[in-house]
């Protein structure tokens, strides 16, 4: 006869079996609903994961919705949490990192912060920092928007330029060479479209600076990146080496057909491209240029860029997490597949070593374009976007038809400062 304290082993050891089953059954038994906005990219990204993750968790369902627009997303998510009603609501969303603080400080103890369960060390630092609050890491971060110089080798090579010429170049020696090639080939240097401010962001974070200072004050009039970004987005345009177009499709109209040399932009646009067959071999991709004088200033930094957040009022809220840190924390063959299929570019740090990212690429001039993009990622500064980047965009953007004109960079400078003053308030 088994002695009461064997009797209670058992039934511990019995109790404990249960108790397991029941959690894997909680966690099975489960619907993960997900927002984000683009079918062909983030949407295609997030079915991609849903399908690894089915091969080890069948009974769990990842439901996509991707038929909203990023606006629409935004608004919902922002009028429901405002009115403290969370039904409807998904258990993971996709939100831009230039709006992540807005939604962290509005909204106190609505996400779930991922770092108590994910290894943030292996994302590129630049990509958490602005989802860090009071040492909180509230993200899971999804695509680098790393930027680079997209250039018609053979446009730099009919001026005599090769690919050696351009890097680690400031904004001097870029404009000396675009002033030099349109010359010789009758071709503006880049693109520009100039109903956004992109350049100005690129290149103010390649030096580490944001509107905004670590304590979340404005910083417009002793922004010396900012300054210099202004002052060299006047020289470009008086050095008439910029086309100057008005929306997206003749923005990329302008490099795809052969209008200019190339853009400086993100890495997704490596797609756009490449969306012309008949010109493979003839294209290069470099750093792009650095700020002159400026203290901190690099070759490195990028243009947009969205990450995954998980609600704190999530039913599925641990299976949501765990989701995420198999697939999109874990799973480095994952990424070669949307990198390949989607263009998507990894901010997950050892995703970088799997065989697509090491590939080169003829269309490319078989250079090892991943490859350097992800040298280039982890080289970008981090920065904190604030919480009122959207406004002051718009005051920075209203400056900057009178900046090409050769007006004056101070007086623009107080202005975009006045402007945000009272937008912010």
């Amino acid at each position: 006869m088994k002695s009461f304290a064997g009797w209670r082993s058992a039934l511990g050891i019995a109790v404990a079996g249960i108790s397991i089953i029941t959690a894997s059954a909680a966690l099975a038994a489960t619907t993960v609903n997900v927002w984000c906005w683009d079918t062909n990219f983030n949407g295609a990204a997030m079915r991609a994961a849903a399908a690894d993750y089915n091969k080890t968790h069948p009974d769990v369902t990842i439901a996509i919705n991707d038929s909203m627009a990023q606006q629409d997303i935004r608004d919902k998510l922002q009028t429901q949490l405002l009115a403290n009603n969370t039904d409807g609501l998904p258990d993971i969303v996709l939100i831009e990192d230039d709006v992540a603080q807005k939604y962290l400080q509005s909204f106190p103890g609505a996400f779930v912060p991922l770092g108590d369960s994910i290894d943030m060390s292996k994302f590129a630092q630049y990509k958490v920092a602005p989802a860090t609050l009071n040492g909180k890491s509230y993200s899971l971060p999804f695509d680098s928007g790393v930027t680079g110089f997209f250039y018609r080798a053979d446009y730099l090579a009919a001026a005599g330029y090769k690919d050696a010429d351009l890097q680690g170049i400031d904004w001097d020696k870029f404009i000396q060479i675009a002033k030099d090639v349109k010359a010789k080939t009758g071709h503006d240097m880049i693109s520009w479209d100039s109903t956004g401010d992109g350049i100005i962001r690129i290149m103010m974070q390649s030096a580490g600076k944001w509107y905004f200072n670590a304590d979340g004050s404005l910083n417009i009039l002793d922004n010396a990146p900012l300054k210099a970004a202004l002052e060299t987005y006047a020289k470009l345009m008086q050095a008439d080496v910029v086309k100057t177009v008005s929306g997206w499709t003749d923005y990329t109209g302008a490099f795809t057909s052969g209008q200019t040399v190339g853009t400086i932009d993100g890495v997704w646009m490596t797609g756009t491209v490449k969306s012309q067959p008949d010109q493979s071999g003839k294209w290069g991709v470099a750093p792009i240029p650095k700020l002159v004088g400026v203290d901190g200033a690099t070759n490195y930094s990028s243009e947009g860029g969205s990450s995954w957040y998980v609600l704190t009022s999530a039913p599925a809220k641990d299976a949501a997490i765990d989701f995420l840190k198999t697939i999109w924390a874990g799973d480095k063959d994952f990424y070669q597949k949307i990198l390949t299929g989607q263009g998507a570019f990894s901010s997950w740090m050892p995703a970088v070593e799997g065989d697509a990212y090491k590939s080169s690429d003829p269309f490319f001039g078989n250079q090892p374009v991943w490859k350097n993009f992800s040298d280039w990622q982890s080289k970008i500064p981090g920065i904190q976007y604030g919480t009122f980047t959207a406004e002051v965009d718009q005051a920075v953007l209203a400056q900057l038809p009178t900046i090409a004109k050769g007006g004056s960079v101070d007086d623009a400078l107080k202005a975009i400062n006045d402007q945000a003053q009272q937008q912010i308030q």
